[in-house]
């Protein structure tokens, strides 16, 4: 369950970090609560989660993680929020998309079906939708040992199951390979060559780690991909462990850049070096800078609108930047087992929001 203890308001823009008295501006907290609806989805369709978006014209994809019985879709909108297109996928529960500039082509992480797809940019309901690869079955990393705050004593955490491939988030290198996250297995795949490699893909097990496991909630280890500028590391969010973790490519070395981030989801670095990261479990898109601490946070919720569709964020969990706008989708969906308890179960309409990037 979300803490929704927060009762008071703030202004729109808040620039924090002068209590002390000698704080640079750049380590000032920027807080900008202002969110703008960038569309709603079509009536039926719920859940978006996976995002992307074509640079040249600044259409944005969406996918939808629907569990059902509802058709899950992968939609199509323009610059200014008109759905243009939309794609049946049926039962299957889609998670990350991707963009591929050099092909003009949309990447699928088909989560219900464990495969990689992709289909034309400019697709309708009826363009044909082409399998890449499969992820395969490798099952739980190892324990994971955890020293307790003593500095003598440790916990050992066993990761349990049921081998089932879990593609989450994906993210092209410069050299046009894919990695892919796979959040139950605590894995990140590696696809060489995606773009031209021969059809089913060959998929190789880059890392396999427990600190890419997760016994925390929600239920999704590995998840968020983002490379940082010269691709020399892979950032990986942890969203169980409320985590963004440093992947080193030379040496595959795991190490943690962020923590109580909660519930780290996509991740997406910006122009200026700033990692932003979906935290879903605090309705909220955080920066991080360069020693992983948060500088600006967007966003907020401030309930359920008439219409049905949430006001502000709820359960952000993929962004894309566009020029110098973020757009997150709310996946707005109830987790735990109660009844009434969750501001989502009042959701009836889905939404993708919109917010300014704020300049240091």
């Amino acid at each position: 369950m979300k803490n929704r203890l927060a009762a008071f308001t703030i202004p729109l823009f808040v620039s924090i970090g002068m209590l002390t008295g000698s704080v640079l501006a750049d380590d000032r907290l920027v807080i900008q609560r202002d969110v703008v609806t960038f569309a709603v989805l079509p009536d039926g369709v719920r859940f978006p989660e996976g995002i992307t978006a074509n640079p040249a014209n600044g259409d944005i994809y969406v996918g939808t993680f629907d569990l059902g019985p509802n058709s899950n879709k992968l939609l199509r909108f323009s610059r200014d929020g008109f759905l243009i297109a939309q794609r049946d996928f049926g039962a299957t529960p889609l998670l990350g998309l991707g963009f591929d500039s050099a092909r003009d082509k949309v990447y699928i992480l088909n989560f219900g079906a464990s495969k990689v797809q992709r289909i034309a940019a400019a697709f309708d309901s009826g363009t044909p939708v082409e399998d890449v690869a499969a992820i395969p079955s490798i099952g739980a990393p190892g324990p994971r040992t955890v020293p307790n705050p003593d500095g003598v004593s440790s916990d050992t955490i066993n990761f349990g199951s049921n081998g089932f491939p879990a593609p989450n988030a994906l993210e092209f290198d410069k050299r046009g390979n894919l990695f892919v996250s796979d959040s139950f297995q605590g894995a990140v795949f590696r696809v060489k060559n995606v773009r031209t490699c021969k059809t089913p893909c060959f998929v190789e097990t880059f890392v396999h780690d427990p600190l890419l496991a997760t016994a925390g909630f929600p239920p999704f280890g590995a998840n968020g991909l983002a490379f940082n500028g010269d691709d020399s590391a892979l950032f990986i969010a942890n969203t169980g462990d409320d985590r963004v973790l440093r992947l080193d490519m030379k040496s595959k070395m795991i190490s943690v850049f962020a923590e109580s981030l909660n519930g780290a989801d996509g991740i997406v670095f910006d122009e200026q070096g700033r990692l932003w990261v979906a935290a879903n479990q605090a309705d909220e898109v955080v920066a991080l800078n360069a020693n992983g601490k948060i500088v600006v946070k967007l966003g907020e919720f401030r309930g359920i609108n008439r219409d049905g569709t949430p006001d502000g964020l709820l359960f952000p969990a993929s962004p894309v930047i566009v020029g110098d706008e973020i757009f997150v989708t709310n996946l707005a969906i109830a987790l735990t087992p109660a009844v009434g308890d969750e501001p989502e179960e009042e959701v009836t309409r889905w939404t993708v929001s919109r917010m300014k990037l704020p300049r240091r």
